[in-house]
């Protein structure tokens, strides 16, 4: 993060505020949750305040997982050498794209999708995309009814990405030898195969779709936030801002570049993941500026930031610099806490109402 001195002034503010300053919760209770998900029952029920506080700690902490193993910290070892621990083999790619009107039958799955195009060339066609898009932007724009098949077509394919633990079903990839040294931390958890779920199971002919203009960040969660536990909506709104307006004008060697275009893409696809649709956005564009490695990645770090490996993170848009790829982590983080308050939040002004 110090790479983006900026961005990390804001996300320590709001980190500190949440662990030492006053709050409905005591200072154990942050710490402690900040490890684990807690549940009170019984007459010790919680506050409005305790819980909204204890679901941003929550989501701040599921985010900064993605960002932490997400920059690929994660040892890739000889599995002759693990000296006790537990090897985990990853395997995530998508066995279809249905933007591009492709299949599963019709797919390709071999490892050759990755690494065809050379890094240089990559970096061409990418600006050539976008140049593109945005020439196509002002000569027509896509109607409502285009953008949400759009929509629905890339919310669906987000959720043939495959766990690791799937991976023997497919033909050989070049991420199926990535292997993950992890502890054993079994003995500690009540449930051992607990963790991310897809919002939707595949198959299903109706997704859900949460429609952002109908419970937005800026016009209802911030207030709640601050409503019931003070001042963190500042903070957290202003680190929103910061990492989403966040450029420095460059893609690798080329300068004077408007990156916003592919920062709202990064932004949007993490919560089109979530099921979260933004009615003004044309989520074709989504399809033609993060290639297949690239939704890997963050499909991975996003939902199983434990698997993800430096292999994966070296994998894609390898001529870019390593503070750009780390901007790329901050911009994933900052959506995906997002997307886990949008959630929590809409259910908590449910209740209130």
């Amino acid at each position: 993060m110090s790479l983006h001195t900026q961005y990390l002034e804001s996300f320590l503010r709001s980190q500190f505020y949440m662990l030492r300053m006053d709050g409905p919760l005591p200072l154990p209770y942050r710490h402690y949750i900040a490890i684990m998900k807690l549940v009170k029952t019984g007459e010790n029920n919680w506050s409005l305040p305790e819980l909204v506080h204890a679901v941003v700690l929550l989501a701040h902490y599921h985010a900064l997982a993605s960002f932490v193993f997400g920059s690929g910290i994660n040892p890739e070892r000889d599995p002759e050498i693990s000296n006790g621990f537990r090897l985990i083999s990853v395997n995530n790619f998508c066995v279809c794209d249905l933007a591009n009107d492709n299949n599963i039958e019709n797919a390709s799955l071999s490892g050759s999708n990755f690494g065809i195009v050379d890094s240089l060339s990559e970096l061409e066609a990418l600006m050539e995309r976008m140049k593109r898009l945005q020439e196509e932007r002002e000569d027509e724009e896509a109607t409502q009814e285009e953008m949400s098949t759009r929509f629905e077509k890339e919310k669906k394919e987000s959720l043939f990405v495959v766990s690791g633990d799937t991976f023997h079903s497919f033909p050989h990839s070049e991420f199926e030898d990535d292997m993950i040294i992890t502890s054993d931390v079994s003995r500690y958890i009540e449930d051992p195969g607990f963790g991310y779920e897809d919002f939707a199971r595949r198959g299903e002919e109706h997704l859900p779709t949460f429609r952002a203009q109908d419970y937005t960040w800026e016009n209802h969660g911030f207030s709640l936030v601050n409503r019931l536990y003070s001042d963190i909506g500042h903070l957290l709104d202003e680190k929103f801002r910061m990492v989403y307006n966040l450029t420095y004008n460059t893609m690798a060697t080329h300068e004077d570049v408007d990156t916003t275009m592919l920062r709202r893409a990064l932004f949007n696809y993490v919560h089109c993941m979530f099921g979260i649709r933004y009615d003004d956005y044309d989520y074709g564009e989504v399809n033609q500026l993060l290639e297949r490695s690239l939704k890997v990645y963050i499909k991975t770090v996003t939902c199983y930031p434990e698997r993800t490996t430096k292999r994966m993170y070296d994998s894609y848009w390898r001529q870019f610099k390593h503070s750009e790829k780390v901007h790329v982590n901050l911009l994933l983080m900052e959506a995906r806490m997002q997307a886990e308050l949008l959630y929590a939040l809409r259910a908590i002004t449910r209740h209130l109402t």
